[in-house]
């Protein structure tokens, strides 16, 4: 056997002959690993005659596909109607954000259904799911396995013929046919593969568990996302009791829904009307309190944002946010301090988005901005006002996507009092409008 190293992008599987700092293919830095590979010459196949396969119309290719639908509505809303029978799906996010016990419950919701439930477990043991099982409460029979080899997951899922397989974690896995150690890139391909193979031939739907980076980005190689069918984050704070589910990629429906559930002593539980949920606990005229009719997919729930403003005991002020963008926060101070007349330079300024969620769309703009000057002025908003719109660099209002499903939803929890772009055209419009 004639081994050989090479280096591999974990970021898009380019082969390089030596390390370096950055990819030359994608300009990734730090993503080069040492692979081993075997450089025995390979016997030559001598291609045969082989019989050609009949085309297909597309337009005569029935698009109906058999899914398995769990009965936790936000997971089957994410899904786009459940798990389709010969699907690969990867779930991933934080430790301790919840993966687990979501998994547990999906196969304690499956077995339900009358079909067998195979779980390959890698990291943990058997009395480790078996007594966080026990804790969830779930009653129905799931198949524990405690292996991290391939081979012998094959196997099993050969003989057993289950209905639904998890494998945690893909990373962990390993096959005797490569080389390479768990979780490089010739690893993690070579077993998604496989078991996309048998997804497909068998049409068993596969769950995968995978890890994220500190930066939220898929551990180890990233092409294991153009394998696999639907890519699922649990995003949210393990501080907090909200968890969003959403989906990066979906070949069987669309990527722009979100499920909202709540980590409870009993698992995470279904958050049918975030809303109510996410604005409890609210004062009566808060000051530096906004709520924003935020759009996750394609449903609108409100957010309350906040903000303080105190004069900083230090010649340079500081500027905190939690869960929204902190350049964008800049933008914001920098158009208030010019277009409002507030003199934002000696304050400190914190923004925080309530119940550890994240906003990345620029409609929540307008909020962050009336939430600081409602601090800056001491001026208490009512309880039943609202906003929304993006701030240009000008201080102008500009129009936000999805403006009437922001409106139904705030008008239906009472929020009658909103500023919208249609209403107001300048920041200083607003503010006077407070």
């Amino acid at each position: 056997m004639k081994l050989k190293s090479i280096y591999l992008c974990a970021q898009c599987g380019t082969e390089a002959p030596r390390w370096s700092g950055q990819c030359l293919h994608c300009g990734a830095w730090n993503t080069l690993v040492e692979e081993v590979i075997d450089m025995n010459p390979k016997k030559k196949i001598i291609r045969q005659s082989v019989a050609i396969k009949p085309t297909v119309i597309i337009k005569n290719i029935s698009h109906k596909s058999n899914r398995l639908i769990t009965g936790i509505e936000e997971l089957d809303r994410v899904l786009g109607g459940g798990f389709v029978s010969d699907a690969v799906a990867l779930l991933v996010g934080d430790p301790g954000i919840g993966k687990s016990t979501l998994t547990l419950q999906i196969c304690d919701r499956i077995a339900v259904l009358g079909r067998s439930v195979l779980y390959f477990s890698g990291e943990e043991s058997i009395e480790q799911i078996s007594g966080r099982a026990n804790r969830l409460g779930l009653k129905n029979d799931i198949h524990l396995v405690n292996q991290n080899s391939l081979e012998v997951i094959l196997s099993t899922i050969e003989a057993e013929k289950p209905g639904f397989v998890v494998v945690d974690s893909v990373q962990v896995m390993n096959s005797e046919m490569i080389t390479s150690q768990s979780g490089s890139i010739s690893q993690v391909r070579y077993v998604a593969e496989q078991l996309m193979q048998v997804a497909k031939s068998q049409k068993i739907p596969i769950l995968l568990i995978g890890h994220v980076t500190k930066d939220g980005q898929l551990a180890g190689p990233q092409v294991l996302t153009h394998l696999v069918d639907t890519v699922l984050y649990l995003e949210g704070d393990k501080f907090h009791q909200f968890r969003l589910l959403r989906s990066t990629k979906n070949r069987f429906g669309a990527v722009d829904e979100v499920g909202v559930f709540a980590m409870q002593e009993s698992g995470l539980m279904e958050v049918k009307n975030p809303s109510e949920i996410f604005l409890a606990g609210r004062a009566e005229n808060p000051i530096g309190s906004v709520i924003f009719p935020a759009i996750e997919g394609t449903r609108a729930f409100l957010i309350e944002v906040q903000a303080l403003t105190s004069y900083t005991q230090f010649g340079y002020p500081k500027r905190t946010a939690n869960g929204f963008d902190l350049n964008r926060l800049n933008i914001i101070i920098a158009v208030l301090n010019r277009y409002a007349n507030l003199k934002l330079d000696s304050c400190d300024i914190f923004v925080n988005v309530v119940g550890g969620l994240k906003l990345s769309e620029p409609a929540a703009d307008l909020a962050v901005a009336l939430a600081i000057a409602s601090s800056k002025l001491k001026k208490p908003l009512s309880k039943t006002f609202a906003v929304m719109g993006e701030i240009g660099l000008s201080g102008e209002i500009r129009q936000v996507s999805h403006a009437e499903k922001r409106l139904k939803e705030a008008k239906k929890l009472g929020f009658i009092q909103i500023i919208s772009p249609a209403q107001i055209k300048t920041i200083a419009q607003a503010i006077d409008k407070m």
